[in-house]
């Protein structure tokens, strides 16, 4: 999947495509993940093994398409800070699964395209204007209507911090992937992604104390697959041509329909209420990132 596409207009279109393909494939993540806690399996066990498998058709893939593996001493910094980024966004949005509801998390993690935007403002001087500010503004009080779940009991701080973590490092992936002008295939670059988070994962269960366990059924296995090929393998590949041609902030933005996604799974599948403090928080988070959109169109 090595994409040429001729034209300013055409690569910001593909890439508003992959950008939200992406979110959707993103999006899946509680699916896979909630049903292999309930087989019993830990998170790092998790982790490791979508991380692992996605490595290992990726590496499958690239010997079909005879890509070598070499890099610079640059490309590989960068690809090992990419790696580093996308194992601490993706293990603190796991763990904090363990807290709350899938679908409040996935919504709170819809804070990164704020994030983006004023990290991009701060450090890369884009402008920062009053829609840019009141989406902000917005955007916490959605995540403080979240944090008070069914309006009766607060959401617990731990799993918050752990989703913002999350939130901030995602949003940062999606920067470095758009600013390093990276001249390598989707492919490579997830090969040596994927290559560091499995082997952060291993790391992460040795310090924890969390042995990494097989997958003892066909279910759990089926959804290791899953994980590693929707929510890993797709979402990244689609994610690095939506960064490289739609831009950081606007690839962020797309990600609206992730939060959306997983809240569909929580209720369809698991059963999670829907709450009007749910609903409003999910409102608002939206709204401030349609107003990034306005604002940076106008």
């Amino acid at each position: 999947m090595n994409l040429k596409i001729k034209g300013t207009k055409s690569k910001r279109a593909w890439g508003m495509l992959c950008g939200v393909l992406a979110a959707v494939c993103y999006g899946t993540n509680p699916l896979g993940a909630l049903k292999l806690y309930a087989e019993g399996m830990s998170t790092g066990s998790v982790l490791f093994y979508r991380f692992g498998l996605a490595w290992i058709i990726v590496s499958i893939i690239l010997l079909f398409r005879h890509e070598t593996l070499r890099v610079t001493r640059r490309e590989l910094r960068v690809l090992l800070g990419l790696g580093l980024l996308f194992t601490v966004s993706s293990l603190t949005l796991y763990l904090s699964f363990h807290l709350m509801d899938a679908g409040v998390a996935s919504t709170i993690l819809f804070t990164y395209p704020v994030m983006t935007a004023v990290i991009m403002a701060l450090f890369f001087h884009e402008r920062m204007n009053a829609v840019t500010i009141s989406s902000i503004v917005l955007s916490f009080i959605g995540v403080a209507l979240l944090y008070r779940g069914d309006g009766t009991a607060v959401l617990p701080w731990g799993g918050v911090v752990l989703v913002l973590l999350s939130a901030l490092t995602y949003a940062v992936y999606i920067i470095v992937v758009n600013r390093s002008k990276l001249q390598l295939s989707s492919f490579k670059i997830n090969f040596y992604v994927l290559l560091c988070c499995a082997l952060g994962m291993l790391l992460y269960s040795l310090l924890s104390g969390e042995a990494i366990t097989l997958p003892h059924t066909a279910t759990s296995w089926f959804y290791v697959a899953w994980l590693a090929t929707v929510p890993a393998i797709m979402a990244l590949v689609l994610l690095v041509y939506a960064a490289r041609w739609a831009g950081s902030t606007t690839t962020a933005i797309l990600g609206a329909l992730e939060p959306l996604t997983a809240v569909l799974i929580g209720i369809g599948v698991f059963g999670e209420q829907f709450t009007g403090w749910l609903a409003a928080g999910i409102a608002l988070i939206l709204t401030a990132v349609v107003l990034v959109v306005v604002g940076r169109g106008k």
